[in-house]
């Protein structure tokens, strides 16, 4: 299961750190790459369109001073999430501008297109197309994407239903390109274990907006910290499509978390639920089940370097019962 160079080479640690709307600025990037993990961002975060082309120069330039001063620490690549979605009447503009500064990993959500992925293409771009069932992957390839994330349930924002055991194993029936799962991962045990599980890398978002460097409400990232999977509601009411929120969130905006409305998936929208005062971008607030494992609200580089000990400690770990659960074998094998 090869990944291409710019993610083999370039990451400390196997996560790409996923688009969060609103949250993923550039201080939010800059920090991930620096870090060592691929830094992300939905391309609609910057507005008005100018502002993308601004984000783009900032955080290439920002990550090519950091490049020349640490040549034995070289940043990992950014990402920009592209909403291949008919909603989205910014997409060929904002294609534009990602083509004209090569972004090196472009992450497509909600659709599939030929030309966008030729686009990226154009310039040696990679493309990922994040998915939640095993025939919306086969799509996706067959329309050019390089790589998938799967997106499996008690995943933050747009989720999946599907166990990842279930996912994966379906994709690596026939797929052997860059995978990079996502759900419920937020420590560096759960990071092993999904490329146990035949995953090349982890797509990590909710921990993240507990962060320092996050565009989110102090309100927000408190609720991160004080909450766990059983605070999570899954519902399509504030969009369109089913994702996961924080009930608590959901109570303070005025509505029952137990007996939420179903939308219609065919006006997919950010409006409100039931509570005009109650935006999905503002009041609503998105988030995985794996945020047990958020105690704290640390600096990003913080937060990457306990994910990177946690990791090598459960490699290390994984070593020593794989050892242990070998030697009656071999003593068998003796005799």
């Amino acid at each position: 299961m090869a990944l291409p160079p710019v993610l083999r080479d370039r990451l400390r640690l196997p996560v790409i750190g996923s688009p969060l709307f609103i949250i993923s600025t550039p201080d939010l990037v800059i920090a991930q790459c620096k870090a060592g993990v691929c830094g992300s961002f939905p391309s609609l975060n910057a507005r008005p369109i100018s502002l993308l082309d601004e984000w783009l120069h900032q955080i290439t330039e920002e990550l090519a001073a950091w490049d020349r001063d640490h040549p034995d620490e070289l940043s990992a690549p950014f990402a920009v999430n592209q909403i291949v979605h008919r909603t989205n009447n910014r997409l060929e503009q904002d294609l534009e501008l990602c083509v004209k500064h090569k972004a090196p990993v472009i992450i497509t959500s909600l659709g599939a297109r030929v030309e966008v992925n030729e686009a990226i293409h154009s310039y040696g771009g990679v493309v990922l197309h994040d998915v939640i069932t095993n025939s919306f992957a086969h799509k996706a390839v067959e329309k050019g994407a390089d790589g998938l994330i799967p997106v499996a349930a008690g995943a933050g924002g747009h989720a999946g239903t599907l166990s990842p055991f279930a996912l994966i194993q379906e994709i690596r029936q026939w797929f052997d390109g860059p995978v990079a799962l996502s759900g419920s991962i937020a420590c560096g045990r759960s990071i092993l274990a999904a490329q146990a599980m035949g995953a090349d890398l982890a797509y990590i978002g909710s921990a993240f907006i507990a962060t320092q460097e996050a565009n989110a409400a102090q309100g927000y990232k408190d609720m991160i910290v004080e909450s766990s999977a059983d605070d999570i509601v899954y519902s399509n009411l504030f969009t369109g499509v089913h994702g996961n929120y924080l009930r608590p969130s959901i109570v303070k905006a005025g509505l029952d978390p137990d007996h939420l409305p179903e939308s219609d998936p065919s006006k997919m929208n950010f409006g409100s639920g039931g509570n005009q005062d109650a935006k999905a971008w503002r009041d609503i607030w998105g988030c995985g089940q794996g945020i047990g494992a958020v105690t704290s609200a640390p600096p990003v580089a913080e937060m990457i370097a306990r994910l990177r000990k946690e990791y090598e400690e459960a490699q290390e770990e994984l070593a020593a019962k794989v050892a242990l659960t070998r030697k009656p074998r071999i003593a068998l094998a003796a005799q």
